[in-house]
């Protein structure tokens, strides 16, 4: 086992594998200092307030045309987000040659669909719950609540009115897919999946560091 290690920098939470463990801290308080000793660290970066230092021995990656048969379909591919294409490739060396719907729930929450062969049809980006919450900061939230329910008070109104446009939102946009589409696996990710679980309404395959497993790939194979 090499020492390197595999680092995705997201806008809220900082996350990094090494020698096969997992390890998790608010972007806000991370930095490079905090990691072990390494010969090599390989970086997927989608913070806009993270500044990378030079002083160490970086790879910064960025999205490719392809992926072994795993295909890009933007026109210019390193505009993809780099933990959406390493997702994929995550997902993709799961179960070669099987399409899949992939759905990151982060900060933003990104849907993904790659066909049976390799290529990726295209996705589309919402906020999360947490980024929606906090567009309106005095308004207090409760998690003891039923989704399909109305409230009598703003607390209730809000936490519904809120879970609601994020469940409804993935659970609209994943059955428009198996529609056309209803053989794929659907495989999620991300940190955010706890608050929304319970009501999503298809059938999914859980996997917490898909972003991190797919820049160990990436790094094994493209670097």
């Amino acid at each position: 086992m090499n020492d390197f290690i595999y680092l995705d920098i997201g806008n809220s939470n900082t996350k990094w594998k090494y020698k096969g463990k997992y390890y998790t801290s608010p972007t806000n308080e991370f930095t490079l200092d905090k990691l072990p000793k390494t010969s090599k660290i390989w970086i997927s970066n989608v913070s806009s307030s993270f500044v990378v230092n030079r002083n160490f021995n970086i790879s910064l990656v960025k999205s490719k045309k392809r992926y072994k048969s795993l295909i890009n379909s933007y026109k210019e591919p390193n505009m993809l987000g780099t933990d959406r294409w390493l997702g994929m490739i995550a997902s993709y060396e799961i179960n070669p040659g099987k399409g899949f719907i992939l759905v990151d729930i982060g900060t933003a929450v990104t849907i993904d669909l790659v066909n049976n062969s390799g290529l990726h049809l295209g996705g589309v980006i919402f906020p999360g719950l947490s980024k929606i919450r906090e567009t309106f900061e005095n308004f207090p939230v409760s998690n003891e609540i039923k989704i399909n329910n109305i409230s009598q008070s703003t607390e209730g109104g809000w936490s519904i009115g809120t879970l609601n446009l994020v469940v409804n939102g993935i659970n609209q946009k994943v059955n428009d897919i198996k529609i056309s589409e209803p053989d794929l696996t659907i495989y999620l990710t991300g940190g955010g999946i706890s608050d929304l679980e319970k009501f999503l309404d298809f059938s999914y395959v859980y996997y917490k560091n898909l972003v991190l497993d797919g820049l160990e790939f990436f790094a094994n194979n493209m670097g």
